[in-house]
């Protein structure tokens, strides 16, 4: 989770930010305003601050923003608590929250444990996030709600015979995704009266972790997208500028536009 804040009260957190995706977006907001504040949420702290100092090490004099690591679990809800607790008490609220936490079971597993570990953290423990954090998005006078989605989760798409990706079957991440959609489109709906604008975001296929090393590897030889791609577009995002796309249809996509649900 990414959480940012700044002195024009801008307060962003980026769930799972110690590598990938989410380690790219704590990158690109970090080089975007002295203003922000970004809270590096990772599961554990040292994994978090090992990323924090790298990003440091890294970015040199073009950090612009500050930031800090904040322990969060998404599959644990005492380290939810104390997250949004600890955001309360430092910031007293919440301007962005970026839900970044996701798996892939690639591991020899029975089907139920399988499903109930991408669910768990894919779908369950981001809708646990976001409305433990409710209260504190409230305070901000624009506040946004990213998930990181895929187009692997798109109904549509999965019956499209041209969609590039058909032949991938990866069944159970699919499922996730759809129900994480709806997620977004549940928030979406339920929190228009209070001004929070809540969308699912499509990353594109891009290297990351989320099949491990050899995954990692494979996507890289495959020509797959660099993940600062979306982290760039995230960034837009969080400054307002694909605010047309969240309300066309609140599936935004990296390359601009919208997805189909």
């Amino acid at each position: 989770i990414a959480l940012l804040n700044n002195v024009r009260m801008l307060t962003s957190m980026t769930q799972g930010a110690n590598s990938g995706i989410g380690f790219e977006t704590v990158k690109a907001l970090a080089e975007t305003s002295p203003d922000f504040h970004i809270l590096l949420g990772s599961r554990s702290a040292e994994k978090g601050q090992k990323a924090l100092n790298d990003l440091k090490a890294e970015l040199g004099d073009s950090l612009k923003a500050t930031i800090s690591v904040l322990e969060i679990d998404v599959s644990n809800q005492d380290t939810i608590k104390a997250a949004k607790d600890q955001i309360e008490s430092q910031f007293g609220k919440l301007d962005v929250l970026i839900n970044n936490a996701g798996i892939a079971v690639y591991e020899q597993v029975d089907v139920l444990t399988s499903l109930r570990q991408t669910f768990e953290t894919n779908v369950f423990g981001q809708l646990v996030v976001t409305e433990t954090m409710e209260p504190l998005l409230q305070k901000s006078p624009k506040p946004y709600v990213v998930y990181v989605s895929s187009s692997q989760g798109s109904v549509y798409e999965r019956l499209n015979p041209e969609y590039e990706h058909r032949n991938i079957r990866g069944d159970h991440y699919r499922m996730s995704k759809a129900a994480l959609n709806m997620l977004s489109a549940c928030h979406r709906h339920n929190y228009a009266d209070w001004g929070c604008r809540v969308l699912a975001f499509n990353p594109g296929w891009c290297v990351s972790n989320l099949t491990g090393e050899k995954g990692r590897e494979m996507r890289k030889k495959l020509g797959a997208r660099d993940p600062r791609d979306p982290a760039v577009a995230l960034v837009d995002v969080v400054l307002g500028k694909r605010d047309a796309d969240i309300e066309k249809n609140g599936m935004v996509d990296l390359d601009g536009g919208v997805r189909p649900w």
